[in-house]
């Protein structure tokens, strides 16, 4: 070791000391996708890292998008670990389909498949913590991308450092220092050659926004990551303060319950904070939740009424009980029910009727030559229709919007179907093919919302 890799690497060092205290232990996973960042993770671990009972197993996954480029970057990984006694790890998976199965992102769906294959290594392998070598540039970048989509102190941060047993010694470390750090050692690597295009969001900022902010200030990254390290550690605080909050709420049968007053009266930001965690504890995830939601949530505890319910994502809603906000999961959406003339029946929180003459709510008539084959379902992705008058098929999502109908109410309206064509929907209208003629079959359908 360098006189300079002291200097520069020393706070990465007590971190892995400090990590391997913390577990009790010296096993430990490196991620390492053969690129310059994570070599130097894995040759610091396999020499300074030996050198005070540290042990490192390396873990490489492949996700199936770079064909025999891929296989190159796999190949050299191993070849390496076989020539410095590090045990090798290899993952693999699809990521593509699994982005077209859970409508992801592919970024989304890669990063999904190689955490889940890191934890399973990890486990395995009896390793106390997961460590990637994310630098202070990564958590530059991330703290931008959150920045312009809107973000509190928690994206201001970056890259948190620990994550459950995920842990990254690097973040404070600039890209510049992980190279000289490779040149002194003469590491090989391998490049992503989707690093040098502009395609991505993060490759922008990496490729176009960081250069000038070094240009106004060369210790831009190096100021970031320091301003990061404030921003999470208040942003601990924040979030220790509304667990606290949080912890008062009581169980319900599909959700909790808490004092309007506790979220009332707290501080705006801690009382959106603690908004945001309740919801996420109903629902287990926070990734569609936003501000606008939290404050919502807010204006309902400062005027509460009997009568207000919240739809939010996930199937979540949030309503007033008494002197108690309600945060609970709604029922499940109804499958396709068939249906046929003369009957009534419930579809989620609407009522539906099939009659032979008007009735009171959105009430619309019909001709339908043949009476067969009705049903009622939610609406679809593909659902297009032809209101009389209108310019002529549009999807159902965009006659929707035009009617000022939300995404979350839009989800559980009733659309009637004639065969597999959307026939009528409530505040929409009916499709042209159907409107009444002279002698036709006339039928009336109700939609009443409960």
């Amino acid at each position: 070791m360098t006189g300079r890799d002291c200097a520069m690497l020393e706070e990465s060092k007590q971190n892995l000391l400090e990590l391997a205290r913390r577990d009790g232990g010296v096993r430990m996973l490196a991620a390492v996708s053969g690129g310059l960042d994570s070599m130097c993770l894995l040759h610091l671990l396999s020499s300074w890292g030996r050198e005070h009972g540290l042990t490192v197993t390396a873990a490489h996954f492949n996700h199936g998008l770079r064909g025999e480029n891929a296989d190159r970057d796999a190949a050299f990984v191993r070849d390496w670990c076989a020539g410095h006694g590090v045990p090798f790890l290899l993952g693999g998976g699809d990521t593509r389909e699994l982005a077209a199965r859970e409508h992801l992102t592919v970024e989304e769906a890669a990063r999904k498949l190689r955490y889940a294959f890191l934890e399973r290594a990890a486990a395995e392998g009896h390793c106390g913590w997961i460590l990637t070598a994310h630098h202070a540039d990564d958590s530059a970048e991330t703290m931008l991308l959150n920045l312009i989509r809107g973000t509190g102190s928690g994206g201001l941060a970056g890259i948190p450092r620990f994550r459950e047993k995920i842990a990254r010694p690097f973040r404070n470390v600039t890209r510049g220092e992980l190279a000289e750090y490779a040149e002194a050692h003469h590491l090989p690597h391998v490049e992503d050659e989707t690093n040098e295009t502009d395609d991505a969001a993060r490759n922008l900022l990496r490729h176009r926004v960081l250069p000038v902010l070094r240009e106004i200030n060369p210790r831009a990254v190096e100021n970031m990551a320091r301003a990061a390290g404030i921003l999470e550690a208040e942003n601990d605080v924040l979030e220790a303060d509304s667990g606290r909050i949080a912890a008062l709420a009581r169980p319900a049968p599909e959700g909790v319950l808490i004092r309007c007053a506790e979220l009332a009266d707290a501080p705006p930001a801690l009382g959106a904070r603690t908004a945001l965690r309740l919801m996420e504890a109903v629902c287990g995830s926070r990734k569609d939740l936003t501000a606008a939601h939290a404050e919502a949530m807010l204006r309902l505890t400062r005027a509460p009424a009997e009568r207000a319910v919240l739809s939010l994502p996930y199937g979540l809603r949030a309503r007033i009980v008494g002197r108690d906000l309600l945060i609970e999961r709604t029922p499940g959406p109804p499958g396709e029910m068939s249906v046929a003339a003369g009957s009534s029946f419930r579809f989620g929180s609407w009522t539906v009727l099939l009659t032979e003459t008007p009735g009171t709510g959105y009430t619309y008539e019909l001709n339908l030559p043949s009476r067969e084959n009705l049903s009622v379902t939610l609406w679809r992705r593909d659902d297009r229709m032809t209101l009389p008058g209108g310019r002529g098929a549009r999807t159902l999502k965009r006659l929707c919007a035009d009617a000022g109908i939300p995404p979350t109410k839009r989800d559980t309206l009733p659309v009637l179907r004639s065969g597999a064509r959307p026939t009528a929907v409530p505040g929409i209208g009916i499709d042209a093919e159907f409107t009444p003629r002279a002698g036709g079959g006339s039928l009336f359908v109700t939609f009443i919302e409960r």
